[in-house]
């Protein structure tokens, strides 16, 4: 699964090598960004291409656009609950995730609340997004 794919590129990504299990950070996020992607809830974002973007505008659009941009940006990046996680994400997403990584709902928004910032801030290290190319192409381009 595509999903599983991500997930082990984006543990790669935050330092935490290729986890083959679904409860890493990695296979989280991978998890959430598959959701986002190919989920009903129209949060992967106006090209359809780059999921990240997408969740950036749902954490934008739910009250969290301080943070989301300091994630972006090059300075330091700000906290987020998993409660502010589990409000700005759709329920159904977030159940989705959880079960695929074996965890509770509240266990995978505190988990995406420790790690999406490291991993955004990693994606973005120019200050903006990347444009073009799949998310998974974008990871490999980070890691070179």
């Amino acid at each position: 699964m595509a999903g599983n794919d991500l997930g082990s590129l984006l543990g790669s990504l935050l330092g935490g090598g290729g986890q083959s299990g679904g409860s890493g950070a990695g296979g989280i996020l991978g998890s959430l960004i598959g959701a986002l992607a190919g989920g009903k809830g129209g949060a992967a974002g106006g090209d359809g291409t780059n999921p990240l973007g997408g969740l950036l505008d749902m954490l934008t659009k739910s009250g969290l656009v301080d943070q989301a941009q300091s994630w972006v940006g090059t300075g330091d990046n700000q906290p987020v609950s998993g409660a502010q996680i589990s409000e700005a994400l759709p329920d159904e997403t977030l159940r989705q995730v959880a079960t695929e990584a074996g965890v509770s709902p509240q266990q995978a928004a505190d988990e995406i609340a420790r790690s999406l910032p490291r991993a955004v801030d990693k994606l973005t290290p120019n200050g903006s997004l990347p444009q073009g190319g799949s998310l998974e192409d974008i990871i490999r381009q980070q890691q070179l």
